[in-house]
Formats: C-alpha cells, structure tokens, sequence
C-alpha cells in the first residue's frame, strides 16, 4: 500500500454502524462528491459497492467489518482497515458524528492512508477458532463463579469445602454440601455438572484441530507449559507469520511490550501497554507463570526468567512473569517460521526486561 491513489479514481470512506453505515466519497483532488447514509446488510452493501467504479474503501476495524470488507474486495475495490485505536486519536474533535467520521476516512484513505495504521483481517477460518476458544473460556470463568459462590455459601454456615481442581468440584463435594443447603444449591451442582461436560467437549475439539487442522501447533506444544488451547490460540491469532518482520514484533502485536516514557536523559520502562490481543496476552502470561514454577522443567528460557526474578521483591517477580511471556511469544513465533524442532536449551539472545 502506497499513499498514492493514482490508480483510483476516489477513495470512499464508510462509518460502519451495527444498523446504518455512513459514507463520503472524495476524488483524488480531495473534492466531497457523494455522502450518504446506507443501511448495514449484505445486500445493500454489495449493491453500492457494485455501481461504484474500482476505488480505495477506507473503513474502520469493528465487528461488521469482516463482512463489509469482503463484499468491497469482491466487487474490485482496494480495502483499508484502519486501526481503531489510531483513528480515534486522528479523530477527536467537537464536532466528531459519523459523518464527520466518513469525511475522516475518505480524506485520510486519499491522502495519508499510513496514519490509519491498516490492520490485517483474520480469515474465516481462524475467527471460528478464536469463537471456540473465547467461548470455552468464558464457560471456565462462570465455573469459577459458580464455585465461589457455593464455597462462601457453606463457609456462611461455618463449614468448609475441601480444596480440589475446579474441573473435580462437582465431584469431590457433591455429598458434603450441608443439608439446610441443598435444596438451594442443588441446582448449582448441577450447572457444574453440565458446565465440566460442555468444556470437555470443547477440549476434544481443540485436540481434533490441532492434529488435523492446525499440524504446526505440534512444534509449539513441544514448550514446556505450551498446551493445545495456548497452541492453537497462537496459531490462530498470529495467523500469516510472515506478516511479522522479525519475531520480536510479536510482543507488542498482544501487548507485551514495556511502555516508556522518556525524560530528559532517563527513559523510565513502565508497566506493558496492554494494546494487543487481551486473550493471547493472558494466556501467554499463564504459560510463563508455568514456566517459572516449581512444575516448569529446566530450560534457557526459564534459567533466564529466573535470573530476572533474582533481583528480589515482588516487583521482580513479575516483571520476570512479563519478560518471560514476551520471550515466549518471540520463540512461538521463531517456531513457526523456520520448522525448527524446539530445543530447549539452545541459547536465545536476550535483552533486560
């Protein structure tokens, strides 16, 4: 993508709205030729899309634009996705409406479509992934609710409930639920019960896709403390590994990356910037807590987040913790691009955390 729109001969750029879309089109000297307002459906779309001559769409990263993007690049147009968090700094202003916003769009998407910081669309395929794995994970955290609840329920009534793994609860403490209780949290028991089945089921379909659909996940789960949901959720976030440049862009990609804020001669590190994939950040996060606990086994990787942790106080813990799941994301990646088998005590280049 160049900042040049010779080759089009206007640039259209569309406010997406979960009903209504509103549109401005500009020609390549900047002159507003058309706006309107469109309705959000497949049909309309392809129909505006359809009588418009071979342009640059300019749309903003949002839950329809998957959608709206595929219906453009099929009729003949250039899409620019741009990056929702640099639009709405381009964008602040008093008299911000959707269709200034258009406006905004088009007049960037003409003449400096690099400020939008396009970003690339997941295909099909690897959303349907990152639907299974948010939707197991959102199961796991209302088992993890369910739980508290029934715990603080019989502490209420000064008993305890003995320690065990979420996925065992339903099955441990069935019998040993007092009695003035039951009648109230039968029900709850049984949300369990149906809760560990449901995820289960979507355990058994992560492992049929990492061994039929997704192969390369193997290399990964080679890593001590990488599974098959933080495999796959890697493979299906990252997507095209070759987008990345280096494999060290992968940390700020789902927001490991240190922020800092510079003063005079000192440039202080902050805490990370948070900006990326809050899913694969979590997960790569757990992965190195694995990795630096009393389960990990021997490795560079975790010699040297143990090194960090040897500064000493919690501070360092877990900035080691972060240093750790960065590093991870950078050999994951690393992984993926050569074929490499992992080796876990080959020397990786680090830098301080």
């Amino acid at each position: 993508m160049s900042d040049s729109t010779l080759n089009f001969p206007r640039t259209i750029g569309i406010d997406l709205g979960s009903r209504t879309s509103s549109y401005c089109t500009v020609e390549p000297g900047g002159e507003r030729i058309d706006e309107g307002v469109l309705k959000s459906d497949w049909l309309k779309m392809q129909r505006f899309f359809e009588a418009q001559p071979t342009s640059r769409v300019v749309i903003e990263a949002s839950a329809p634009s998957r959608w709206v993007s595929e219906v453009a690049a099929s009729c003949g147009h250039e899409v620019i996705v741009a990056n929702p968090r640099e639009f709405r700094l381009i964008s602040q202003s008093d008299r911000k409406s959707d269709r200034n916003d258009a406006r905004l769009l088009a007049s960037y998407g003409q003449f400096r479509p690099r400020l939008l910081r396009p970003v690339q669309l997941r295909g099909v395929k690897c959303q349907c992934v990152r639907t299974l794995l948010a939707a197991r994970n959102l199961l796991v955290q209302q088992r993890s609710k369910t739980i508290t609840f029934v715990r603080s329920q019989v502490r209420n009534l000064g008993f305890a409930l003995p320690t065990c793994a979420s996925h065992y609860f339903h099955i441990k403490v069935a019998d040993q639920i007092p009695n003035a209780l039951r009648s109230a949290l039968e029900p709850f028991m049984e949300v369990l019960v149906s809760l560990a089945e449901a995820i289960r089921k979507y355990d058994r379909e992560i492992a049929r896709l990492c061994k039929e659909e997704f192969p390369e996940t193997a290399a990964l789960m080679a890593v001590n403390g990488v599974g098959p949901i933080t495999s796959l959720a890697f493979v299906a976030t990252i997507e095209d590994p070759s987008r990345f440049e280096k494999s060290r862009d992968v940390g700020p990609y789902v927001g490991l990356a240190p922020r800092s804020r510079a003063s005079g001669s000192k440039a202080p590190q902050l805490s990370i910037s948070k900006r990326g994939d809050k899913g694969m950040r979590r997960l790569l996060v757990s992965a190195a807590t694995f990795i630096l606990g009393p389960r990990g086994e021997d490795s560079d990787l975790r010699r040297w987040g143990q090194s960090l942790q040897d500064r000493g106080g919690q501070a360092s813990r877990s900035k080691a913790r972060i240093a750790v799941a960065r590093k991870l994301g950078v050999l994951m990646h690393r992984l993926l691009v050569s074929g490499e088998c992992y080796d876990p005590n080959r020397r990786m280049q680090h830098t301080a955390a």
